[in-house]
C-alpha cells in the first residue's frame, strides 16, 4: 500500500515538474522573442529581458534538479554494460537474478534480499547524490540569506535565485525518497541519508587537512564518485564540497554562487532554444524531410545510412549552432532507423555523437563567440576558420563511416525528380539555417536571439504542418528536461573550474608548456595534449575561458597564427565531448536513447580517431605555416 502510494506521488511529482519546466521554457521563449520584436518593430526595447532570461534559466534548473537526481542520464556506469538483444533493446536480468535494474537507473536490493557488492556501490553513489543535494540546499539557503538588494531591472530580491535552487534541492531529496519507497528500499534510503548527513557534518566540523593539493584531491574525489555511478553534476558538487576539508577555499555559499553564475549566463539561453527547435523539427516531421533529402543525395552509397547521418549533421549545423541540440535531434531522428537496419545501438549512438561535434565548429558556433570574447580575436576570422575545419572533420568522419560501417544498409538511388521533391520539402529546415546564419553574420541579432527566432520559426512551422498539440507540448517538456540536466552540468562545473584556477593548476601547466621553446611543432603538440586532458573534465565554455588566455600567448610566441590556434583549441575541446568521463555529447545521446554511456564511449573509438586525425592535420598545417 505504501509503495503504491509512493509510486503514484512520484509520478505526479515528475509530471508536475515537467509541466512547470515546459511553462518556464514557454515564458523564456516569449520573453526573448517579444524583446526582439519590440526592438525592431516598435523601435523600443524590453527592459530587463536579459536579466529575466537568466532568472528563468535558474528556475528551469531548479525545476529540473529533482528530475536529474532520479534519472539515469548524466552518469557513467562502468559496471553495468548490458548487451543489446537482436531487436536493438537492452537485455535485462531475469526476475531471479541477483540485481534488478529498472528504467530509472535505480538499483534495488536483490530479489533474494542478499547484500552484494553492487549494493554497496549503489548506496555510496546515492549517498554522494544526497550530499550534493544537501550542499545545494545549505549553500543556496545561506546565499539567499546573505544576499541583499534587488535586481536592477526586475525589482526582485537577489536572494530569490539561490532560494529557488535550494527549493530544487529539497524537492530532489523528496523525489529520491519517493522512488526508494516505491521500490521497497526505504532502509537503503535511510542508510544513504545517514551517510550523507554524517559526511556533510564532518567536512564542516574538522579543520582543513594540509596533506596534498586541494585540486589534486578534488580531481581524485570527482573521479571516484563518477566511477561509482554518481550523476556528473552531483559528483562535481560533492567533490568540490569535500575538497574543502583539504584546504579548498570555497565554502558552501561560494559554491552556490559559482554554480548560479555558471548556469545563468545569457549566452546559455541559446541551448534550450536550439533544443526546442530540434525537438519541434522532429515532432513536425520537418526533420524527416531533411533526412529524406540527405538520403536522396548519399543514401545509395556505401554505408549510406551513416553517410546520411553525416550529411544531415553538416546541413543541420547551420540551423542549430549547438552540438548538444544536434545530439538530441540526431538521437530522435536517426537511432530508430539505424537500429532497424542492423546497426548496433551503441555504434549508432556513437556515430550521432561524433557528427554532433561539427555543430560547434561549422558556423554559427557559440564556442567561437566565447573564444573571441575571451581572447580578443576576430569573430569573423574564427568563424571562417571553423567552416574550413568543419569540412575537414566531416571528410575524416566520412572516411571512418565508409571503412567501419560498410555493412550497414543503403537506400535505393533516388531519381532527379525525387531529389528535387525532397529538396523542396526540406526547404523549411534550410530556412531555419538562413535565419540563424544570416542573423548572426549580419549582426542583426545575437546568438541567443537567433536561437529564439529559430525556436519561434519551428513552432510556427509545426502549427502550419498541423502538428498535434500533444506533440508540441511533448517537445516543450522534453526540451525543458534536457536543458535543465545540461545546464545543471555546466553550472556544477563552474565551482570545479574555479577551484582549479585558484589552486594555480592552469598556470602551472601553462608554465610547463612554455619551457618548450619556440619550436612550433613541439609547442602545438604539447598544447594539444594539454587541451585534450582538459577536455576530459571541463565544459568547453569553462575550458575556453580558463585556458585560452594562458595557452594562446605560448602558441603566438612560437610563431603560430592566433586564429589558427583558436580554431585548433575549439576543435580540440569539442573532441572532449566524446571522451570519458564527462563526454557531454555521449551523455546527451545516452540520455536520449537509453544506451549505456560506457558502451557509447567504446563504440566511439573509430570516429574519435577520425576527428583526432583532422586535429592533427590542422595542427601540422598551423605549425608548418609558422615556419615560413
Amino acid at each position: 500500500m505504501l509503495a503504491s502510494m509512493a509510486q503514484a506521488l512520484s509520478l505526479r511529482l515528475e509530471r508536475t515538474l515537467e509541466l512547470a519546466g515546459a511553462l518556464t521554457l514557454s515564458v523564456l521563449l516569449a520573453t526573448v522573442t517579444v524583446s526582439i520584436a519590440l526592438r525592431y518593430v516598435a523601435a523600443s526595447g524590453f527592459t530587463g529581458a536579459e536579466e529575466a532570461a537568466s532568472w528563468l534559466l535558474v528556475a528551469l534548473v531548479s525545476i529540473g534538479l529533482p528530475l536529474a537526481s532520479t534519472a539515469k542520464g548524466l552518469r557513467i556506469d562502468l559496471f553495468e554494460i548490458r548487451p543489446a538483444s537482436s531487436d536493438g533493446r537492452e537485455q535485462r536480468p531475469s526476475a531471479r537474478s541477483e540485481l534488478i535494474v529498472d528504467d530509472r537507473g535505480t538499483k534495488p536490493f536483490s530479489s533474494e534480499n542478499r547484500f552484494v557488492p553492487q549494493d554497496l556501490r549503489t548506496i555510496f553513489s546515492g549517498a554522494i547524490t544526497l550530499v550534493a543535494c544537501i550542499v545545494v540546499i545549505s549553500g543556496s539557503g545561506k546565499a539567499a540569506l546573505d544576499l541583499g538588494g534587488v535586481s536592477p531591472s526586475l525589482g526582485l530580491s537577489e536572494g530569490l535565485r539561490p532560494a529557488m535552487l535550494s527549493a530544487g534541492g529539497v524537492l530532489a531529496i523528496v523525489a529520491i525518497l519517493l522512488r526508494h519507497v516505491a521500490d521497497g528500499r526505504l532502509v537503503a534510503f535511510v542508510s544513504m541519508l545517514a551517510i550523507a548527513v554524517g559526511l556533510h557534518s564532518a567536512v564542516g566540523a574538522v579543520p582543513p587537512l594540509d596533506l596534498v593539493s586541494p585540486s589534486f584531491m578534488l580531481c581524485c574525489l570527482a573521479l571516484l564518485t563518477i566511477v561509482a555511478g554518481t550523476p556528473l553534476p552531483h559528483a562535481f558538487i560533492a567533490a568540490g564540497y569535500v575538497a574543502v576539508a583539504f584546504g579548498a577555499p570555497m565554502p558552501e555559499e561560494a559554491m552556490a554562487a559559482a554554480t548560479l553564475s555558471g548556469l545563468s549566463r545569457y549566452l546559455l539561453t541559446a541551448i534550450p532554444f536550439f533544443l526546442l527547435a530540434g525537438a519541434l523539427l522532429t515532432a513536425s516531421g520537418i526533420a524527416s524531410d531533411l533526412v529524406s533529402f540527405a538520403a536522396a543525395l548519399v543514401g545509395h552509397r556505401r554505408a549510406g545510412l551513416g553517410q546520411t547521418v553525416l550529411l544531415t549533421g553538416v546541413l543541420f549545423s547551420g540551423a542549430s549552432g549547438s552540438s548538444i541540440a544536434n545530439a538530441a535531434f540526431g538521437s530522435a531522428a536517426f537511432m530508430p532507423q539505424l537500429t532497424a537496419h542492423g546497426t548496433p545501438p551503441e555504434r549508432a549512438g556513437a556515430l550521432i555523437a561524433a557528427v554532433s561535434v561539427l555543430d560547434n565548429i561549422i558556423p554559427p558556433s557559440i564556442a567561437f563567440l566565447i573564444l573571441a570574447a575571451a581572447a580578443d580575436l576576430s569573430t569573423g576570422k574564427l568563424l571562417a576558420g571553423g567552416f574550413v575545419a568543419g569540412l575537414l572533420m566531416a571528410a575524416t568522419l566520412a572516411i571512418a563511416i565508409h571503412v567501419n560501417d560498410a555493412t550497414t544498409a543503403r537506400t535505393a538511388r533516388a531519381s532527379a525528380g525525387e531529389s528535387r521533391r525532397f529538396g523542396v520539402r526540406a526547404l523549411p529546415a534550410f530556412g531555419l539555417g538562413i535565419i540563424v546564419v544570416a542573423g548572426i553574420r549580419a549582426g542583426v541579432v545575437s546568438p541567443t536571439e537567433a536561437a529564439a527566432l529559430a525556436a519561434a520559426y519551428t513552432l510556427i512551422a509545426a502549427f502550419l504542418k498541423r502538428t498535434a498539440v500533444y506533440g508540441i507540448c511533448a517537445a516543450f517538456r522534453q526540451s525543458a528536461r534536457e536543458t535543465a540536466a545540461i545546464l545543471l552540468l555546466i553550472g556544477s562545473a563552474a565551482p570545479f573550474a574555479f577551484l582549479i584556477a585558484v589552486d594555480g593548476v592552469a598556470a602551472h601547466l601553462s608554465s610547463a608548456a612554455s619551457w618548450l621553446g619556440s619550436n612550433p611543432f613541439l609547442v602545438v603538440a604539447v598544447l594539444n595534449l594539454l587541451l585534450l586532458g582538459v577536455g576530459l573534465f571541463l565544459d568547453i565554455g569553462a575550458a575556453i575561458l580558463l585556458f585560452a588566455p594562458l595557452t594562446l600567448p605560448i602558441a603566438v610566441s612560437a610563431g603560430i597564427d592566433p586564429i589558427h590556434f583558436g580554431v585548433i583549441l575549439v576543435v580540440n575541446l569539442m573532441i572532449g565531448g566524446l571522451t570519458p568521463p564527462v563526454g557531454i555529447l555521449v551523455q546527451t545521446v545516452g540520455n536520449a536513447s537509453g544506451v549505456p554511456a560506457v558502451a557509447l564511449f567504446a563504440a566511439s573509438r573509430p570516429f574519435l580517431l577520425a576527428l583526432l586525425s583532422a586535429l592533427a592535420l590542422l595542427s601540422f598545417s598551423a605549425a608548418l605555416v609558422a615556419c615560413f
